[in-house]
């Protein structure tokens, strides 16, 4: 049997963007190295002392910065300035966005969003943790990028996925045209397809929430966890949101972290969680709602905005968000 790799994918689906000239192909291109550079990293982990552990201090999102969130940042930031097609790059590692300002970048195309190391607080006790990416086309046309480029719908997004570093390495993403995803051969150092034309189960039997929260959710959402548990479906809760996805999305569930009392709007990002992750559902066959809302016609009126967000399987989320 043949073997497709992610490169090959990529190019012979070039033809689905007529606009495009292999700007987003190169940048897929630029994820793909990155996330091989990641893997390595992450495999060294429990061997090379400097890069597990904390830093010592806190990121904008108020959370306790791990070694590895740093090297993955610099490492996707470096692979997307060095391919020249992005103009800048938001990070939930940073506060502000960051503009890349050779001359080539400076008429880039596109802006990317992404969350470069998901689940991090799961690095010492070797559990999966991910990447999460978005891509969309640049709207400013001035010199220079606004906040518009980067507060834009889901629903603008070209691209979008996800490199899930657990027991192997796997890069799944969608550029609208279904879900497709890429394990990585190590003997080789390449991305093989390896699920192709991703589809997720309309119903499931798996809820992932953190129920320790319990008390917190409205009375909605804690009857909808009480009817799960009287379905005797199974509480699968890893703490890092692209795992939890990935088996959801493969076996059929939902994920979700609500609004509480103490935090209305969640803890997840919009920009960097929910609105990649949206995508990649939908065009799964699934559903992402905050509750009352399409994640993906959600406005972001700030880089770092959170959203209460539900997201799985079309049954699942749909009787949730009636609960």
């Amino acid at each position: 049997m043949r073997i497709t790799t992610l490169s090959e994918f990529i190019l012979d689906r070039q033809h689905e963007f007529p606009h495009a000239t292999g700007e987003l192909s190169r940048i897929l291109g630029a994820v793909e190295l990155a996330a091989k550079v990641v893997s390595r990293e992450v495999n060294k982990a429990g061997l090379a002392e400097d890069i597990l552990g904390a830093m010592g201090n806190e990121n904008v999102q108020g959370e306790q910065q791990q070694k590895l969130d740093v090297v993955a940042n610099e490492l996707f930031m470096n692979a997307m300035k060095g391919q020249g097609e992005v103009a800048g790059v938001a990070s939930e590692e940073d506060e502000h966005y960051v503009v890349f300002e050779t001359e080539r970048a400076r008429q880039g195309k596109y802006i990317v969003t992404m969350d470069p190391l998901d689940g991090s607080s799961n690095i010492d006790v070797n559990v999966s943790i991910g990447t999460i990416f978005s891509i969309y086309r640049r709207v400013s046309t001035g010199e220079h990028l606004m906040p518009e480029d980067f507060l834009q719908p889901g629903t603008a997004q070209v691209a979008a996925g996800y490199v899930i570093y657990g027991s192997s390495t796997m890069l799944v993403y969608t550029t609208g045209h279904g879900v497709n995803g890429f394990t990585l051969d190590p003997s080789i150092g390449t991305f093989c397809l390896s699920h192709p034309d991703m589809k997720t189960p309309e119903q499931g039997k798996i809820y992932s929430v953190n129920e320790g929260n319990y008390n917190d959710f409205s009375e909605g959402v804690r009857a909808y966890i009480d009817a799960c548990k009287e379905r005797r479906y199974s509480a699968r809760y890893i703490g890092s949101l692209v795992a939890d996805f990935h088996r959801n999305l493969l076996k059929g569930g939902i994920y979700f972290y609500p609004g509480t009392t103490k935090a209305p709007n969640g803890k997840l990002r919009l920009l960097y969680e929910g609105n990649p992750l949206a995508f990649l559902v939908e065009q799964a066959g699934g559903l992402a709602s905050d509750g009352t809302r399409r994640i993906l016609e959600i406005r972001p009126e700030e880089l770092h905005q959170r959203c209460p967000l539900f997201i799985g399987s079309k049954a699942m989320v749909e009787e949730v968000v009636k609960a």
